[in-house]
């Protein structure tokens, strides 16, 4: 997420590396925001079980406990700079690292599928909206790239 802030020359005055973390973690809050306003949204739009099965909360929760997992891992503990105590070292944290975006790829590909597979492409005689398929889509897909990875400037 703050990978884009490197090439940034719009002011020389402003040292945009010591604000970098700063930047990024508001700009994955919005993000997160931004997709659970989404499915609230569409879950409030369309009540009724026929329109949006509430079930495919699912994938969001997921995302969400993906989203936590990665953010809580720091690039100190994956590289092995600041963390050497613990049950598992830097090994545990690249393992919950790992897991964390297992469960990030995963809720974003099942979005996939229920937006293609249950609104979409359908056999039903009368075609439902398509709002809560696309709904929970970005709703995975702003938790996703909600999930920051910064880097320490240096």
């Amino acid at each position: 997420m703050s990978g884009f802030l490197e090439n940034m020359r719009c002011s020389e005055c402003i040292d945009w590396g010591e604000k970098r973390n700063t930047i990024a973690s508001i700009g994955a809050g919005v993000l997160f925001f931004t997709g659970w306003w989404i499915i609230i949204d569409a879950a409030v739009k369309y009540q009724d079980p026929k329109q949006f099965n509430h079930s495919y909360h699912a994938c969001g929760v997921i995302a969400t406990v993906a989203f936590l997992m990665i953010n809580a891992v720091s690039n100190g503990q994956v590289r092995g700079d600041s963390y050497s105590e613990g049950c598992l070292g830097q090994t545990g944290a690249r393992i919950w690292l790992f897991i964390g975006f297992m469960l990030a790829f995963g809720s974003l590909i099942a979005s996939m599928w229920i937006l293609f597979g249950g609104y979409v492409i359908n056999d039903k005689t009368e075609k439902p909206s398509i709002y809560p398929g696309i709904a929970v889509f970005f709703q995975n897909a702003f938790i996703f790239f909600g999930s920051k990875k910064v880097q320490s400037p240096g």
